[in-house]
């Protein structure tokens, strides 16, 4: 809520200094070149009078007409009031006994009887801006509204993760408690760190790499704790020296993928994790021995590798590759961000 309200105060902000421009640059520009504040305070006053309705129009419609009627399912009326108000002040302009005014050179360059056309462009023109303040209002509360849209997503994809973890991760201490009760213990504190990052630090839309990395390293040891003699796990996290930020959370189901498809209690096995940071390019690595599940449950699929590649695309669109191999023993899958 309180990134939204900043949002929103940065772009309400924004509109009163363009508007502000558009009043008050016209009669700066001729004060400062005429010298002249009679001048400048004339140009003022007739830009003000063309650009009210411009104005009015358009605040109208970026702050009631596009949110409560186009946004919010009343578009029918959306169209009548804005053709209403266009066809009402056409209507005030023209029938009011306020003419348009040409000056005389004009009314000579055309003629008496062909000033019917300079009147009809002078209404499209009219038109045509108020046409375009409603554009611009409608345009802008769509991509206000699109940007709401994908921070809902991306929230609920986030969600999406905890209770997954969590599910994981206290089957792995489960089982532990049968073969090593001290070991279950010590990794009970090791689980409440890293839930504590999961549920609470991983809130912030970006997180230390280095904090990334240590929840990522504990959670291997968590998951390792369930593989036997015959399986080998090895890690290779290489902690940036300098500040960097990533989006939270992002690879677990990768690491979750390898432990569940690459990993057999009977055959020997293999899960090998690393990460490293180089030059504004973040490379995650996974590879594991492949023992293909029977049915539909198979590796490379599953919710968990269905979020993260939507999250990829909602975070960093044209800025990550994800590629994919497997041959008849072993996986491997690559991520590369521009972080």
């Amino acid at each position: 809520m309180q990134t939204k309200n900043r949002r929103n105060l940065i772009i309400n902000t924004t509109q009163i200094v363009v508007w502000a421009g558009v009043f008050l640059v016209p009669s700066i520009v001729t004060g400062t070149m005429t010298g002249s504040m009679e001048q400048a305070i004339k140009v003022f006053t007739v830009g003000a009078m063309l650009l009210l309705p411009a104005f009015v129009l358009y605040s109208l419609n970026y702050y009631l007409l596009v949110p409560k009627l186009l946004h919010g399912g009343r578009a029918p009326w959306f169209y009548v009031i804005n053709g209403a108000i266009i066809v009402g002040w056409l209507l005030w302009d023209y029938l009011d006994k306020r003419p348009i005014e040409f000056p005389q050179e004009v009314v000579e360059q055309f003629g008496q009887r062909n000033m019917w056309a300079m009147y009809v462009g002078s209404i499209l023109i009219r038109v045509f801006v108020q046409l375009l303040m409603i554009v611009i209002a409608v345009g802008l509360r769509r991509i206000m509204r699109a940007n709401e849209t994908v921070v809902a997503e991306l929230t609920w994809l986030k969600h999406q993760l905890n209770p997954h973890f969590l599910f994981n991760t206290l089957n792995n201490i489960s089982s532990l408690t049968q073969i090593d009760p001290d070991k279950a213990q010590e990794s009970i504190g090791q689980l409440s760190d890293l839930l504590r990052y999961a549920l609470y630090d991983s809130e912030a839309d970006k997180v230390p790499l280095t904090a990334e990395m240590e929840f990522m390293d504990n959670y291997i040891d968590l998951m390792a704790l369930r593989c036997n003699e015959l399986t080998k796990v090895e890690k290779a996290l290489e902690r940036p020296q300098q500040s960097v930020e990533v989006a939270p959370l992002l690879f677990i189901s990768l690491v979750e993928n390898a432990f569940k498809h690459g990993v057999n209690a009977r055959y020997p096995s293999f899960v090998r994790i690393g990460m490293h940071y180089a030059d504004g390019k973040l490379l995650f690595q996974c590879q594991n021995s492949l023992f293909e599940k029977q049915g539909s449950d198979h590796i490379g699929s599953g919710i968990g590798l269905e979020n993260m590649k939507r999250r990829l695309e909602l975070l960093y669109p044209g800025r990550y590759t994800y590629q994919q191999q497997a041959d008849d023993s072993t996986y491997t899958v690559e991520v590369s961000l521009k972080v």
